[in-house]
């Protein structure tokens, strides 16, 4: 019994927690969610030249 008493308390517990959290309005989500789309697409266009740039030279030195 003491493990049903226990998991009640932390399921009650858990849950004043989460009606105390301040949940994001969804304009804030939308914003954030495109800031993070054109990072990940300006990162990826970085990593793709510095890749190419890489592949030229080592083909130069080897080649």
């Amino acid at each position: 019994m003491e493990f049903i008493d226990r998991s009640r308390q932390f399921l009650s517990e858990a849950n004043q927690e989460l009606q105390r959290v301040t949940w994001p309005v969804k304009k804030h989500i939308v914003a954030s969610t495109w800031v993070v789309i054109g990072l990940v697409f300006v990162i990826s266009i970085f990593l793709g030249f510095v890749d190419f740039i890489f592949s030229k030279l080592i083909r130069w030195i080897l080649g």
